[in-house]
C-alpha cells in the first residue's frame, strides 16, 4: 500500500487567495499596503533562501516588504537598532528575525525587544504565553500550517494521539500547545519526543499522527510508524540545493496519509506568516 499524499500547495493557494483580498481591502482602508519587515544576520545560505522566498511571496500578495541584512559579525546592539527602527515605523505591521542567528547574538533578548503586536512568527514570550493560555494572538507559523493542513484534508485530530518528534521552540513545543487545546481540529493527546530519549520509536509506533520535526534527515523510518498512521514531515535540511526530509521515503509504504518531501508544510508556513501580518495590520486600524 502507498500512502495518500497531502501536499501543502493547494492549502497555501487557498490561504493566499484570501490574503490577496485582505491586503487589497486593508490598502483601501489605510491608504497603504500591509507591511512585513525581515531581518537576516549573517550569510547562512538556507536562511538567505528562506528570506528570498518570503519577500517574493509578500510582493505577489500585495504586501509591502522590507529587509535588512546585517553582517556575520554584527552585534546584539546592531540587531536591536534595526528592531527599534521597525518598532517605530508605522508602515511595518510585523517583523521577522530569521533564525538561527550567529553565536554572538543574544537572540532571545532581541526577540523580546520586538513589539508583541509586530511579532510575525508568534515567538515573542508574551505571544507564546497567550498560546499556552489559549488566548488569541500570533501563532508560530509552522505549527499553524500543520493545523491548517490537517483541517483542509479533514484528518481527525480530536481524541487522537499525536506524537511530535522534536521539541524545538519554533515547532515542537508550540505545536504541542496548539493541538492539545480543547477546540475543533485540536483536542489531541500529545507526546513530545526527542532524539535524546532512546525509546522514542515505542511512542511513535502507537501514535495516530506523527509529526517529524527533529531536523535530522531520514530519522523517521517505516518501522517507527504504526500502519495507517498519518505522517507529517516538518523537519527539513538542505544538502546543497537538495531538500532532505526527516521522513524516510519508505514511510509511505505503511502510512495512510503523508506529506510530500517537497511542497508539504513549507508553502503553508510562508502563507501563515502573511496571515499573521495581515491580522497585525488590521488590528492597527482599531
Amino acid at each position: 500500500m502507498t500512502a495518500i499524499l497531502i501536499p501543502g500547495k493547494p492549502v497555501a493557494e487557498k490561504i493566499e487567495a484570501d490574503l490577496k483580498l485582505a491586503a487589497a481591502d486593508f490598502k483601501l482602508k489605510a491608504g497603504r499596503k500591509p507591511g512585513l519587515a525581515t531581518i537576516l544576520v549573517g550569510n547562512d545560505p538556507s536562511s538567505e533562501r528562506y528570506i528570498a522566498i518570503k519577500q517574493k511571496k509578500g510582493q505577489e500578495l500585495g504586501f509591502k516588504t522590507e529587509h535588512t541584512h546585517l553582517a556575520e559579525d554584527a552585534s546584539t546592539n546592531d540587531l536591536l537598532e534595526v528592531i527599534n527602527k521597525y518598532n517605530d515605523d508605522d508602515s511595518v505591521d510585523s517583523m521577522l528575525i530569521q533564525y538561527p542567528t550567529p553565536a554572538q547574538i543574544d537572540f532571545d533578548y532581541c526577540l523580546s525587544a520586538v513589539l508583541p503586536q509586530k511579532d510575525a512568527d508568534g515567538m515573542h514570550p508574551l505571544n507564546m504565553g497567550k498560546l499556552a493560555l489559549s488566548i488569541p494572538g500570533p501563532v508560530p507559523c509552522t505549527p499553524a500550517a500543520i493545523e491548517e493542513l490537517l483541517r483542509y484534508y479533514e484528518i481527525p485530530v480530536s481524541g487522537k494521539h499525536v506524537a511530535i518528534l522534536g521539541r524545538g521552540l519554533t515547532l515542537g513545543r508550540p505545536l504541542s500547545l496548539l493541538l492539545s487545546q480543547k477546540r475543533e481540529y485540536a483536542d489531541a493527546a500529545v507526546s513530545i519526543l526527542h532524539s535524546g530519549f532512546k525509546e522514542w520509536p515505542s511512542i511513535t509506533r502507537i501514535a495516530d499522527i506523527v509529526v517529524a520535526a527533529a531536523g535530522v534527515p531520514g530519522i523517521l523510518k517505516k518501522e517507527h510508524v504504526r500502519p495507517q498512521a498519518v505522517v507529517i514531515g516538518a523537519g527539513v535540511r538542505y544538502f546543497g540545493k537538495t531538500l532532505l526530509s526527516d521522513v524516510d521515503d519508505d514511510v509511505a509504504e505503511v502510512a495512510s496519509h503523508i506529506t510530500p518531501r517537497v511542497g508539504g508544510v513549507g508553502p503553508m508556513t510562508v502563507a501563515m506568516l502573511y496571515k499573521n501580518t495581515i491580522k497585525s495590520a488590521m488590528n492597527s486600524l482599531t
